[in-house]
C-alpha cells in the first residue's frame, strides 16, 4: 500500500475526523470501481419517493438542512451512508436517484432505494406508495437494458462491466417496523413466529439476490439490520411506568437478531454456491451497539432521542415539516425517530468500508471488495 493508502487507512481506523472527502486527500483520484448501485429503504433513499403519493418522503425542511442541495428526499440532515460510501470509493459526485437519473449517468450507477420499502409487497403500505425490493430489482433490469444499448448489444462486455461494480443492498427494516410489529394494521404477527417470519423474509431475499446474480451482479454488500428496538420511535413506546430501567425493546431486537443470523448464512451460501460471487455481510447490529457503547469516543453525547421530533425521546412523532431541529446535530446519533444523523452515517460508512474486524464486516470490508 502506498503512503496515501496508509494515511487513509489510519484515518479510517482511528476515526479522528467526523467528515472525510477522498477528493481532498487524493486529488483527481479515480473511483475504485466503475459504478455503484443501491437497493434499500429510507436509510439510503435519495429522492425516489419525491414524485409519488406517499407519506414516506423527505423533500422538505428541516430534512437536508446540512445537505448542500437542501431537501433532496434524503431522510436525514445531510448525507446518507451510501453518499459517504461513494466518496470513500472515490466517486467525484453522489450516486443519483433512479427516478431522475439521466441515461448517460446510469453507467456510473444509480440508487433504486425507496422509503417504506421492504422485502414483502405489502410492507409499508400504511404510508402510501413506494418501490418494494422486487420492483427495485426490476428497475435495475430496465437499467441494464439501457446499458446494453450503450455496449451495442454486447452481453459479454455488459456482464464483465456489471461484475466490477459495487452493489449496496439493505432491506428488511420496514418488514419489522411497518409490518410485523404493527399488528393493528398487518396480520403477519399472528401468522408467523419471529423465526418463521425471518425464514419467510430470507426466502424472498435469496430469490431477489439470485435474480440480480443472474443479471451479472457479483460484488454485493448485504447490510444487516440495526438495533431497531433502540431507535427513538421504539424507545418512546416503552412502558417506563415501573422503576425498572429499560433501554431498548429487546423483543424487537431478538427478532432482528434471528433475521441477521440467517442473513449471514445466506451470504455464506452465495459465496460457496455461486461461481464468482463476492458477497459481504455488513453487521449493522454490532456497529450500532458499538456507537452507543462508545458514544463519547465517536463524538456523540445524545444516543436515545432524535435531533428533530415530538414527544418522549423526540420519537412519538417524527420530524415535522419546517420544525426547528436541534442546533448541535453532530452530537446526536439519531436525526429523527427512525434515521441516523449525517455524523452517524459517516461512522457506519467508515466501518463497512475500512474495518478489519469480522464483527463489523464478513468476510472482507468494502474497500477489499472493490479490489477483489
Amino acid at each position: 500500500m502506498d503512503r496515501v493508502g496508509h494515511t487513509l487507512a489510519l484515518i479510517l481506523t482511528l476515526g479522528l475526523l467526523k467528515y472525510i472527502s477522498l477528493s481532498e486527500c487524493v486529488p483527481n483520484a479515480q473511483p475504485q470501481v466503475p459504478c455503484m448501485f443501491v437497493f434499500g429503504d429510507s436509510l439510503v433513499d435519495n429522492g425516489n419517493n419525491n414524485g409519488i403519493l406517499t407519506l414516506a418522503r423527505a423533500n422538505y425542511r428541516p430534512y437536508g438542512i446540512d445537505f448542500p442541495e437542501g431537501p433532496s428526499g434524503r431522510f436525514t440532515n445531510g448525507k446518507t451512508i451510501v453518499d459517504v460510501l461513494a466518496q470513500l470509493l472515490g466517486f467525484r459526485g453522489l450516486v443519483p436517484p433512479y427516478a431522475s437519473a439521466q441515461k448517460n449517468a446510469i453507467l456510473r450507477g444509480v440508487n433504486f432505494a425507496s422509503g417504506a420499502a421492504g422485502l414483502r409487497r405489502e410492507t409499508g403500505r400504511n404510508l402510501g406508495d413506494h418501490y418494494y425490493f422486487a420492483e427495485q430489482v426490476e428497475h435495475f433490469r430496465s437499467a441494464t437494458q439501457t446499458m446494453k444499448k450503450i455496449f451495442k448489444g454486447n452481453d459479454t462486455m455488459l456482464s464483465d462491466y456489471l461484475g466490477k461494480c459495487i452493489y449496496y443492498v439493505g432491506m428488511g427494516s420496514n418488514d419489522y417496523l411497518n409490518n410485523y410489529f404493527m399488528p393493528t394494521v398487518y396480520p403477519t404477527n399472528y401468522q408467523y413466529t419471529p423465526k418463521t417470519y425471518a425464514t419467510n423474509l430470507l426466502q424472498e431475499y435469496t430469490q431477489q439476490l439470485s435474480g440480480l446474480y443472474d443479471m451479472g451482479v457479483r460484488k454485493v454488500a448485504v447490510v444487516g439490520l440495526g438495533q431497531i428496538g433502540c431507535i427513538p420511535y421504539e424507545l418512546a413506546r416503552l412502558d417506563n411506568s415501573t422503576n425498572k430501567k429499560t433501554t431498548c425493546n429487546e423483543n424487537i431486537n431478538k427478532a432482528i437478531a434471528m433475521f441477521n443470523a440467517g442473513l449471514l448464512q445466506m451470504v455464506k451460501r452465495f459465496n460457496t454456491e455461486k461461481p464468482g460471487a463476492k458477497f459481504v455481510y455488513v453487521n449493522t447490529f454490532e456497529s450500532s451497539k458499538d456507537l452507543v457503547s462508545n458514544a463519547t469516543t465517536y463524538g456523540f453525547s445524545v444516543v436515545d432521542k432524535g435531533c428533530c421530533g415530538v414527544g418522549r425521546n423526540n420519537g412519538q412523532i417524527t420530524c415535522l415539516p419546517y420544525q426547528t431541529p436541534c442546533q448541535d446535530r453532530t452530537n446526536y446519533l439519531f436525526w429523527d425517530a427512525f434515521h441516523p444523523t449525517e455524523s452517524a452515517n459517516v461512522m457506519y460508512a467508515r466501518k463497512m468500508y475500512g474495518s478489519t474486524s469480522p464483527s463489523d464486516v464478513y468476510p472482507m470490508n468494502i474497500q477489499q471488495l472493490a479490489m477483489a
